[in-house]
């Protein structure tokens, strides 16, 4: 830090903020700690009373926050990502579009581990809408050394760390199975859930099927309902009972089974399976029909985005995988899932 007349400071940056008072009008910082100093600035400088200022010796291994947060943000904007001007050392980056928020985690541990950088994303594998804020960027210091941000860069290796993907499954086959659903004792309330819960992905229900119980009849229904479609949800016979049979049916439909069961609750008895085609099939459990935030909601923006999922992905979920019941629930700002 020095003192330099301000004729003399257009270049350098500010040590601290600098008040300008305007009587009767205006009353606060004109200049922000971190302002590099321009021609412009120097007549109102000169205007405020400020013949000498407090400034900043940047050396030639050293960088201004602003250029090291522009660094951080090409670091970690990929598709479909907007960008905010740089303010004060921080870019806030937010999504164009409303789809798959993800995070290349393991760079952006190795980045954060990086002393005096920090990069604040929201949870990975969620549903964003256009115009969510995704990320903020800074270093801590109002300048860095350039060694590190170059450490950053070769860790980023030109890939993005963070993304948003479209959603791209259009349409839906919905089997219903139960006896007491097929025979119209009760109402079928579950699939106007669904239908609902679907919209919010853009995807329509092209085939509604409803049967019985009976394996063979089951098996059937996922076959048609997989007739131009993106994706089949089975409702209904999902937990251990004797006449239950429609994960039975559905690995006998030809499924590659992934799961079924996930450390979630609730959705417990939840499957997910993909055919040869990539066609995802989902075995919903009941309490996607009356909980408003369950596994499906955990799910589903990956399996919107066409994003397959694993075995240690469910694994993962075990971790933050309790619903706390919540007498209002304010799903997804809980810890439900993360």
């Amino acid at each position: 830090m020095k003192v330099i007349k301000t004729t003399d400071a257009a270049g350098h940056v500010l040590c601290h903020d600098l008040t300008q008072i305007i009587p009767g009008e205006y009353k606060g910082a004109k200049f922000r700690k971190g302002h590099i100093v321009t021609k412009e600035d120097i007549p109102l400088l000169l205007s405020m009373g400020k013949e000498n200022l407090y400034v900043f010796e940047l050396e030639e291994n050293m960088l201004h926050e602003n250029d090291a947060a522009k660094i951080l943000c090409k670091i970690c904007k990929g598709d479909n990502i907007i960008q905010s001007d740089v303010r004060e050392g921080k870019i806030e980056l937010k999504s164009e579009i409303t789809g798959l928020f993800t995070v290349d985690t393991e760079k952006l541990k190795r980045i954060n581990s990086i002393d005096e950088i920090i990069i604040a994303t929201r949870k990975a594998n969620t549903m964003v809408k256009k115009g969510d804020k995704l990320c903020g960027t800074r270093v801590i210091p109002l300048v860095i050394n350039k060694e590190k941000m170059k450490d950053a860069e070769k860790i980023g290796n030109n890939t993005p760390l963070l993304n948003v993907r479209p959603f791209t499954l259009k349409n839906a086959g919905i089997v219903n199975t139960g006896s007491e659903v097929y025979n119209k004792i009760i109402e079928d309330k579950f699939t106007p859930i669904l239908i609902k819960k679907l919209k919010a992905y853009g995807i329509d229900v092209k085939i509604h099927i409803t049967t019985d119980d009976n394996i063979e009849n089951i098996k059937n229904a996922i076959s048609k309902a997989r007739e131009g479609t993106d994706i089949v949800l089975c409702t209904g016979g999902m937990s251990v009972d004797p006449d239950d049979n429609t994960p039975g049916a559905i690995k006998q439909s030809g499924a590659d089974i992934v799961t079924y069961g996930a450390p979630v609750l609730p959705g417990a008895m939840f499957l997910l399976g993909y055919f040869d085609d990539g066609v995802p099939v989902l075995g919903l459990p009941g309490c996607v029909m009356y909980a408003k935030a369950t596994i499906f909601d955990l799910v589903m923006p990956r399996i919107a985005a066409s994003v397959r999922m694993n075995k240690e992905d469910f694994i993962e979920y075990g971790e933050g995988g309790l619903c706390l019941g919540c007498k209002e629930c304010q799903y997804p700002l809980c810890p439900f899932g993360k």
